[in-house]
């Protein structure tokens, strides 16, 4: 598969109104998208091929005048271009509350590219009714393992992105894939019902869903481990973190926390603390869409800015927010490459791409082996944070009991993780030599503007309280 032909028949026209408009406009970006993206599932009762849900198809201009950005979306460019760019700016007009702050906000600086990106792509080469007979073969073979099993749903979700971004100076093109698969089960042992989960994913179909096959087991297990388990009795634990539980705490610790648009509107205590400790010595953070190859991994943001790789703290030291466009514009800092969209006829927001702490050099065997008694949480089930007064809520889906520095049998489920941020990372005491990077995942801003991310890092142990 290669660049889309819809945005490629739209160059031009593209660059004649980042033209046009640029006889009125100090600053005229123009991006340009076209996502595919499809659904599979095969459950115990239906079967489905869908359009999945982060399709779409057209553009959205950015412009800056008189010390304020504008944003314009449309769903093609085509036509008279000139009756278009009047269009445009006769829409435009700063609302009287803004106009009343006098705006200043500088001109960003454009300075020049042209380059095309490229990555490794199946999307085009997997059919859709190849996916729904791995689906359904797949979703067989866990019924087959154990009757106790009373549904079994297996959900294939690519998607492949090009994007277009065009300016006075830049002309930047990019193409990439990437897909999730999931396979969950509802599992019934006495009067107990559970859901237990696995996913794997990869930019290659074939790669991700033939990994998939090799966790049938380890799902199945799992399954049987959580109809057995307990709630945990409250209280102040030793924890090891497992990867998804330790990306989680990236995300919602510093990775809301020192998006740099929260800085503008002084909705986030981080700003504070820039270069004053904020973590244990040993830990080390960062976020970036070229930091690692995931599903938040693109080769330049919806702003044209290019991925960056971000590092956050330092040795414990909070060194480095995440920033769009125009948050940086108005902080007076270099844009990090954060500038993300919901979709075209959303606005651009500093996000998150793929967050998560670095490798140490504890052998994980070592930790476990370091706690008389504490848990081994797993397996991100959703978090909450509070960016100005730095509180953290995670929510594991279980956690494996730790005893005289072993792992046991016994299972808890849900748990809980809560406390202040600076407590949490302060109390960080090893770090695993081990690496994971979780690709399936989505966050919203607040309740909204959803977006594709990744967090993940080592294990951790801490010291947090459960419930």
């Amino acid at each position: 598969m290669a660049f889309s032909s819809f945005l490629e028949a739209r160059r031009s026209a593209m660059r004649t109104l980042c033209q046009k408009l640029g006889e009125t406009f100090d600053y005229v970006g123009i991006l340009g998208a076209d996502v595919r993206s499809r659904a599979i599932h095969a459950n115990r009762s239906v079967c489905n091929i869908g359009e999945g849900s982060v399709s779409e198809c057209g553009f959205v201009i950015k412009m800056h005048r008189g010390g304020a950005f504008y944003e314009y979306s449309l769903d093609d460019i085509e036509g008279d271009i000139v009756a278009l760019a009047q269009k445009i700016v006769a829409s435009v007009t700063l609302s009287a509350e803004l106009a009343a702050r006098e705006m200043k906000i500088p001109v960003p600086v454009d300075e020049p590219l042209v380059k095309s990106f490229a990555r490794e792509s199946d999307y085009d080469d997997v059919t859709n009714e190849e996916l729904l007979r791995y689906a359904e073969e797949l979703r067989d073979e866990i019924l087959s393992r154990d009757e106790n099993i009373l549904n079994a749903t297996v959900a294939v979700m690519p998607y492949a992105v090009s994007k277009l971004f065009v300016s006075k100076n830049r002309e930047l093109d990019q193409f990439y894939s990437w897909t999730n698969v999931m396979a969950l089960v509802i599992y019934r042992e006495g009067e107990k019902i559970v859901s237990a989960r696995e996913g794997t994913y990869s930019h290659l179909t074939r790669e991700a869903t033939e990994i998939m096959k090799t966790k049938v087991d380890i799902l199945v297990d799992k399954a049987h481990h959580l109809a057995k388990a307990k709630p945990i009795v409250p209280g102040v634990y030793d924890v090891i973190t497992a990867p998804s539980i330790t990306g989680l705490i990236a995300h919602e610790a510093f990775g809301h926390g020192v998006e740099m648009d929260q800085f503008v509107k002084e909705r986030a205590l981080a700003r504070e603390y820039v270069g004053r400790a904020v973590a244990s010595p040993i830990c080390n953070m960062r976020d970036g869409a070229g930091a690692v190859l995931s599903s938040a991994s693109y080769f330049f943001d919806d702003d044209g800015v290019l991925a960056g790789d971000t590092e956050i703290i330092r040795d414990g030291i909070l060194v480095a927010g995440i920033s769009d466009l125009v948050s940086a514009s108005e902080l007076g800092t270099t844009p990090t490459g954060n500038g993300r969209r919901e979709s075209y006829k959303r606005k651009a927001y500093t996000r998150m791409t793929n967050t998560f702490f670095c490798p140490g050099t504890d052998k994980l065997e070592d930790m476990i082996a370091s706690i008389s008694h504490g848990y081994m949480l797993f397996e991100t089930n959703n978090g909450m944070e509070d960016p100005k007064n730095w509180q953290i809520q995670c929510t594991a889906e279980y956690g494996i009991e730790i005893v005289d520095g072993k792992l046991t049998d016994n299972y808890v489920s849900p748990v809980v993780m809560s406390g202040s941020v600076p407590e949490l990372l302060g109390s960080i005491s090893m770090v695993s030599d081990t690496f994971e990077i979780i690709g399936a995942g989505g966050c919203g801003k607040g309740y909204k503007e959803w977006v594709r991310v990744s967090d993940g890092g080592p294990a951790l142990k801490v010291r947090v309280k459960l419930a």
